[in-house]
């Protein structure tokens, strides 16, 4: 059932009072097949999203939002060393995680609590702490949105990236919409440490689990990160830069400590919550929006900001950023309007 003039508060984490022109919500993959199949929805601007964890809406909709129901969290295939998880993609994250953790599969721990739905971590290749859910994805299972045709993507036809996906960056020339995900968890799991902050934590533990992984994790993020729930944020709003190797040579003359690591092709990343904060804006305000006290790389509604208000802000942070350094931060955040 077409909804008119629907209110996406809930749909977007930086709770902005936006509203779509019309909602649709779909049940099934039939459901969504006779959506695209329509020629009243083929000839209207349309976007599909998740729970807009990673979205910034610049003004209300003026078109059609598509929003999954398709839940399920199934294993359909087993062996004697791990499971092969299917996932709907309306599915919370951390309840798969959660899930995978009662059983005891491990694989996806060190992604814990982060906000948003299956399909769309899929989208933005999800990443924390030295894992990102590229790296148990079999299968990804989803329609193109213009033929309505149904593909079942092997990982390596997904061509996963730094935050970024064949999803996301075709995303306006031949849009898929993501169904559901398969996933190969492990029954005897190979833990991710190389953070300090973690291992520090895990440090005296000698009988590592995911439970023990997963609540450290929860332990570090909910110390750096506001709860979306409670203050409007999208998390991580920039992506770590790639720099080339001379760049990185030139940067360490003026800052010997600053922190960086080995990227694809020769590159370097440096780390956008550092430049941001060697800056001074770590915990500035501005009218109703900020920069989180705790983490630098997380932009805040304080309540009453409109997306024009916090995307003038982010403008703000990459111009200065760019003066100092040199450097141009990209969004992780996608923004949707003008």
């Amino acid at each position: 059932m077409i909804k008119e003039n629907y209110s996406l508060e809930r749909l977007n984490s930086f709770h902005l009072p936006v509203k779509a022109r019309r909602f649709i919500e779909y049940e099934n993959e039939n459901e969504l097949e006779k959506i695209l199949r329509d020629e009243f929805f083929s000839r209207q601007c349309s976007l599909h999203i998740g729970s807009g964890s990673n979205l910034l809406f610049l003004d209300d909709f003026d078109g059609i939002i598509l929003h999954s129901a398709i839940k399920g969290i199934a294993p359909v295939e087993e062996t004697d060393d791990s499971v092969l998880l299917r996932v709907g993609a309306a599915e919370v994250w951390d309840d798969v995680v959660v899930y995978a953790i009662e059983k005891g599969w491990g694989g996806i721990e060190n992604l814990s609590l982060i906000p948003g739905e299956t399909g769309a971590a899929a989208v933005q290749n999800i990443g924390a702490y030295g894992v990102e859910i590229k790296d148990v994805i079999e299968t990804v299972e989803a329609f193109n949105q213009r033929t309505s045709q149904k593909r079942i993507f092997t990982q390596a036809a997904c061509a996963y990236g730094y935050r970024t996906s064949l999803f996301k960056e075709i995303q306006q020339t031949n849009p898929y919409i993501i169904t559901a995900v398969g996933m190969r968890l492990q029954k005897q799991p190979v833990f991710h440490l190389e953070y300090e902050d973690l291992r520090e934590i895990l440090r005296s533990d000698e009988l590592l689990t995911p439970r023990k992984v997963r609540d450290a994790v929860i332990d570090l993020r909910r110390k750096k990160l506001p709860d979306p729930n409670e203050l409007g944020n999208a998390g991580s709003f920039f992506k770590n830069p790639a720099v080339s190797q001379e760049k990185l040579a030139q940067l360490m003359k003026d800052y010997p400590s600053m922190p960086f690591f080995a990227a694809k092709e020769g590159t370097v990343k440096l780390s956008a919550g550092w430049l941001i904060e060697q800056c001074g804006l770590k915990g500035k305000r501005f009218g109703a929006v900020g920069i989180y006290e705790h983490h630098a790389l997380v932009i805040v509604n304080y309540g009453g900001a409109s997306g024009k208000d916090i995307a003038s802000l982010a403008e703000h942070i990459r111009d200065t950023v760019n003066r100092r350094f040199g450097v141009r931060l990209e969004p992780e955040a996608g923004y949707v309007g003008f």
